[in-house]
């Protein structure tokens, strides 16, 4: 009964990854990233108050009738703020019942909005995944590089931004001996951004993968069962990064998340 086991996890992960994504303010929720730069007046589509960028924030000015809350209380006066880090539920700023996150990216400053009222996260219909295979779980080995790489990719929203690269992970996968370039986060995980020879056809154009921290000697598992979609399959409005050269496999990976049902 040991194979279960597996299945069972991928199929626990499959319903945490929905009520994620479904969430009041997770992805679906997203309806609006507007670059401070882009309104030298300040003033934001349907988004009350003045917000100017100054080097290390966004300073926002409002008055009472905007309407704006700041740490759950009405807001009226000028305050500094710096990019959210935490939840999406937990930013600063509120508009009734929308959040308005403060991001950064490469010194630009921007704000989000997050509806739970947005027209994606009514429509929804859950995710498409093909269910557990174990011939799509393998092992893999990371090398870090010398120095992490920062390498240009386009964006989804149009614009080409630095993607930092930690190292390869190579792992052999349907016959074929293949690697990614792959980031590693602070938690030691590592973070693929990938196409296969399904992208743009049975599934997504791309997808992510998070593959567990390597251990000491780089050794940790490559599984595609868990591949994602980006946040923006789930919303027009995030800036994904497309793969990094040589991440597009020629490999028809036909595991995981594939597209919005």
């Amino acid at each position: 009964m040991t194979g279960d086991a597996p299945d069972a996890a991928w199929k626990q992960w499959h319903e945490q990854r929905v009520e994620r994504i479904s969430a009041p303010y997770g992805p679906l929720a997203l309806t609006a990233t507007h670059w401070v730069e882009d309104h030298p007046e300040g003033r934001l589509p349907d988004i009350p108050g003045t917000w100017v960028a100054d080097g290390d924030g966004v300073v926002l000015t409002a008055a009472e009738g905007d309407g704006l809350t700041l740490d759950g209380r009405p807001f009226a006066g000028e305050a500094h703020l710096a990019a959210d880090l935490g939840p999406e539920a937990e930013s600063r700023v509120a508009l009734g019942e929308k959040r308005l996150v403060v991001l950064v990216r490469e010194d630009v400053w921007g704000v989000r909005v997050y509806d739970p009222a947005a027209e994606a996260r009514r429509t929804f219909g859950g995710i498409e995944a093909t269910p557990y295979d174990p011939r799509w779980s393998v092992p893999g080995r990371f090398t870090p590089y010398d120095d992490t790489r920062t390498v240009r990719v386009g964006n989804a929203d149009g614009r080409e931004r630095g993607l930092a690269l930690a190292g390869e992970l190579a792992f052999s996968l349907a016959g074929s001996d293949l690697t990614l370039q792959v980031a590693q986060q602070g938690d030691g995980r590592l973070w693929a951004v990938f196409g296969d020879a399904t992208s743009g056809d049975t599934s997504f154009r791309f997808r992510f993968l998070f593959p567990q921290a390597p251990d000491a000697e780089g050794r940790t598992t490559v599984d595609f069962n868990r591949a994602q979609l980006p946040p923006c399959a789930f919303a027009d409005h995030f800036i994904c990064p497309f793969p990094p050269p040589g991440n597009r496999l020629d490999v028809a990976i036909e595991a995981g998340e594939r597209a919005l049902n």
